[in-house]
Formats: structure tokens, C-alpha cells, sequence
């Protein structure tokens, strides 16, 4: 039986990467929140 979980870093990166949360809203609400680290 397969794991349910199949790591895929390119998919991880495009959806939850730095660059898409340029595209979106995110890092800037983080920035404004004063965080330490924006994105990983």
C-alpha cells in the first residue's frame, strides 16, 4: 500500500514557497505584524 504523503520539493516550493507568497497578501500582513522570520 501506498504512503499517503508523496513529497514532490517542486510542487512544496510553488504553492508554499517564498515567491508565492510574494504573489499573495501574505508577507506583507507578516510585516506588518513585525514577525522575525517572514517565509522559510
Amino acid at each position: 500500500m501506498k504512503r499517503t504523503f508523496q513529497p514532490n520539493n517542486r510542487k512544496m516550493k510553488k504553492t508554499h514557497g517564498f515567491f508565492s507568497r510574494v504573489k499573495g497578501n501574505v508577507l506583507n500582513s507578516r510585516r506588518k505584524k513585525g514577525r522575525k522570520v517572514l517565509s522559510k
